[in-house]
């Protein structure tokens, strides 16, 4: 045998681990692993068992990294951004598990649970779509900022004097409380209520800015994703009536063939 053949025997043989059923759920056993063994040093911290397991689990991703890209081909791995993801954060587990920055090395490892997302189809299709729906989204950043910054001129304006300065004071003070009356948080004890009791049309401030910020904007936010959700099955679904087509194009071919043939052999 050849180095040459041993190269390609050795590919093909990466490539069907790559392609078997049970890969993938292995890759996620371990993922979920990693993430057990995380979550126990916040407990036991330093706790030499841990992190020789952490150690084996580094290298282990670092062996499922390098069978894929034996498996698949460097061209087709680093094409798929979720394989780069994967990648990126493999070697940086290698090349900061040294370093003396204890910060930065946790920051890696529980990226390292963020693998989750490229292993799981569900959760990849959902981050897709969320990516793809950025653009839409913008317009809705910007109108959810120009809404915000009206009402918040507004509350400085008239309620700055109602409450105390950390409230509707200043406009930045006012919007991290129209932030927190738009989660609900203590909105209508705290803020709310007082200032109601004080200017008795602040009623229709805050029950026109809940509806607009809260219910409107985000409803606004969830059928953009839903949207860019629908279009991710359409394309999938347009994609597997091509293939069915094609399969019953070259079925009708075929039968044609073998309907020629027959009439070829009666006339003889």
């Amino acid at each position: 045998m050849t180095k040459m053949d041993f190269i390609n025997n050795l590919r093909m043989y990466m490539k069907q681990i790559v392609e078997h059923k049970n890969f993938q759920a292995i890759v996620i056993a371990i993922i979920m692993l990693n993430g057990l063994v995380i979550v126990t040093e916040t407990y036991y911290r330093g706790n030499n068992l841990l992190l020789i397991f952490d150690q084996i689990i580094v290298w282990i991703f670092v062996i499922e990294a390098i069978i894929k890209i034996g498996g698949l081909g460097t061209r087709k791995y680093f094409s798929d951004r979720w394989n780069l993801f994967d990648f990126t954060i493999v070697l940086a587990s290698l090349i900061f598990y040294a370093t003396p920055f204890v910060s930065v090395l946790r920051l890696i490892r529980v990226l390292r649970l963020i693998r989750m997302i490229p292993a799981i189809p569900a959760l990849r299709k959902i981050i897709d779509a969320l990516m793809k729906s950025v653009p839409a989204l913008t317009g809705i950043l910007g109108l959810t900022i120009l809404i915000f910054s009206i009402y918040a001129i507004i509350g400085t304006t008239f309620f700055s004097d109602v409450l105390d300065y950390e409230f509707f004071g200043s406009f930045h003070t006012s919007l991290f409380t129209l932030m927190q009356v738009v989660t609900f948080e203590s909105w209508a004890s705290q803020v709310a209520r007082p200032i109601i009791h004080e200017v008795p049309w602040a009623w229709f401030y805050f029950v026109t800015f809940i509806i607009i910020g809260a219910l409107v904007i985000l409803n606004l936010v969830v059928a953009v994703i839903l949207s860019y959700l629908g279009q991710e099955d359409d394309a999938v679904r347009a994609e597997q009536m091509e293939r069915l087509y094609e399969e019953n194009r070259e079925l009708k071919k075929d039968v044609q063939e073998i309907k020629q043939i027959l009439l070829d052999k009666k006339d003889v």
